[in-house]
Parts: structure tokens; C-alpha cells; sequence
């Protein structure tokens, strides 16, 4: 039992400490807006993914990035209507 509640008190901190990781609220668009994000700053971070892009788009690699970072704003568009309760 208290390898159990160990294994929770660790998620618990890794769920407050990363946003990517959700929690038992987090929706489907969160999640997806989380994993487009995650990815964009991956594309980014690399730049010999950089190039490739920019190569296979034939643009400037400053106009990916900018590309890159525009779409990191709203990645999965505007957030669905929540329900009023």
C-alpha cells in the first residue's frame, strides 16, 4: 500500500511541476494543444530538423521558425465551448 501511494505522490509532482504531463481534468483538446506545442518546440530546438523543413518547404529557415513559433499560439485553433453548469 505504500508503494502505491508513493507511485500517486510522484505523479502528483510531476503533473504540478510539467504542464504537458494532464491531470484528470485535462481534455482532449488540452492534450492535443500540449503534444503540437511540445512538438513545435522540439522542431525548433533542433536545427537540423529546422533545415530539413525549410528545405522540403523551400523556404527561408527564418520563415519556418517564424511559421513554427506562429503556430504554437493555437496549434488545435480556438478552445472548444466549455458547458455551463
Amino acid at each position: 500500500m505504500g508503494d502505491r501511494y508513493n507511485i500517486h505522490s510522484q505523479l502528483e509532482h510531476l503533473q504540478s511541476k510539467y504542464i504537458g504531463t494532464g491531470h484528470a481534468d485535462t481534455n482532449k483538446w488540452e492534450w492535443l494543444t500540449n503534444q503540437h506545442r511540445d512538438s513545435y518546440a522540439s522542431y525548433l530546438g533542433h536545427t537540423d530538423m529546422l533545415n530539413y523543413f525549410a528545405l522540403a518547404e523551400n523556404e527561408a529557415k527564418a520563415r519556418v521558425k517564424f511559421n513554427l513559433m506562429e503556430r504554437m499560439l493555437q496549434p488545435c485553433g480556438p478552445p472548444p465551448e466549455r458547458p455551463e453548469d
